[in-house]
């Protein structure tokens, strides 16, 4: 016969839960800072380039002077790449802006269901250790503080199978990403000794093309990911690296509307989602560590409430 009631048991669920719905409310709002900041860098950014565009198509100097070189349409079609490169960041951007907003929403409103659920815990508890002080017991309390770490072990496996669950989801994405750019870098290959071709030219780009859709997905997951671990206890180089990985996503897109077989953009930015890739794996390791500690320590725990139980 155990102490630690379905009650007690119930209520220090709910807070734990509460707990780590503000963790994880916590983390995407330090992403939504970054995804609003990405918004407004991209907004500058397009407003400049279609300035640029405005003036070469408007009644300016180097308007006059790249038309006496016999260069207006080369500039115009440059100008022309960055402003669409612009959109399509921009456009990413604010499609994680939404996304992360509407999680906070939801996770917002979750949260208020469990409004007084530390209260009643902490009352319920005292109740409880009231009883079994009167009980006379004297391994009671030592049998009630043990249960209510195994409840709390408990509750952190389940958060441990959910950020595995989000880490593998990543992984799979993270997979395609790299399915996709290795298949553009094997029709540049074939463009690049002799076989080219409009053909070749489309197969590449619509690998391509598939590849941007993924990256702006595989963020997504990531940012998931990285809001499941934020309410487990773990290292802080767990932590998959969003920021970076932006960056490069931003560099991605940017390559989209350039000659992709300058500089080898398509194996660096294939190394850069391999690397983004290595760190989901090694989270999902130290996950699946974390999940053998836990059911180790929890052993540990009810023998120790057995051997209390046989000696009373």
């Amino acid at each position: 016969m155990t102490n630690y009631d379905d009650n007690l048991l119930q209520l220090q669920q709910k807070v734990a839960q509460k707990k780590q719905l503000e963790a994880k409310l916590k983390e995407l709002n330090n992403q939504r800072r970054i995804f609003d900041q990405k918004v407004l860098e991209f907004k500058a950014e397009l407003s400049s380039e279609q300035e640029d565009v405005d003036k070469l198509e408007g009644r300016s100097l180097a308007n006059y002077f790249f038309r006496i070189v016999g260069k207006m349409d080369e500039m115009l079609d440059a100008e022309y790449q960055q402003v669409a490169a612009a959109k399509v960041k921009l456009e990413a951007a604010e499609r994680q802006l939404a996304a992360v907003d509407s999680r906070i929403w939801e996770l917002q409103a979750q949260i208020r269901e469990f409004h007084g659920c530390e209260q009643a815990y902490s009352a319920a508890l005292e109740k409880k250790r009231t009883e079994v002080k009167r009980a006379g017991t004297p391994a009671g309390e030592e049998i009630l503080k043990l249960e209510e770490k195994i409840a709390f072990l408990e509750s952190q496996k389940v958060e441990i199978k959910e950020a595995l669950a989000a880490g593998h989801s990543a992984q799979g994405v993270a997979d395609s990403v790299l399915k996709e750019l290795d298949e553009a870098n094997s029709w540049n290959t074939f463009d690049m000794i002799g076989g080219g071709g409009v053909i070749t030219h489309m197969a590449k780009h619509s690998h391509l093309d598939d590849a941007q859709d993924m990256i702006e997905y595989l963020q997504g997951k990531l940012c998931t990911f990285k809001s499941e671990l934020a309410d487990i206890n773990v290292h802080a180089n767990m932590q998959v690296n969003i920021e970076g990985f932006l960056r490069f996503a931003d560099y991605f897109f940017d390559g989209l509307f350039v000659d992709w077989t300058i500089g080898g953009q398509i194996r660096e930015s294939r190394d850069s989602v391999y690397g983004v890739r290595c760190q989901i794996r090694t989270a999902i390791d130290k996950l699946y560590n974390l999940e053998k500690e836990a059911d180790r320590e929890i052993g540990a725990l009810r023998a120790k409430i057995e051997a209390l139980l046989v000696e009373a």
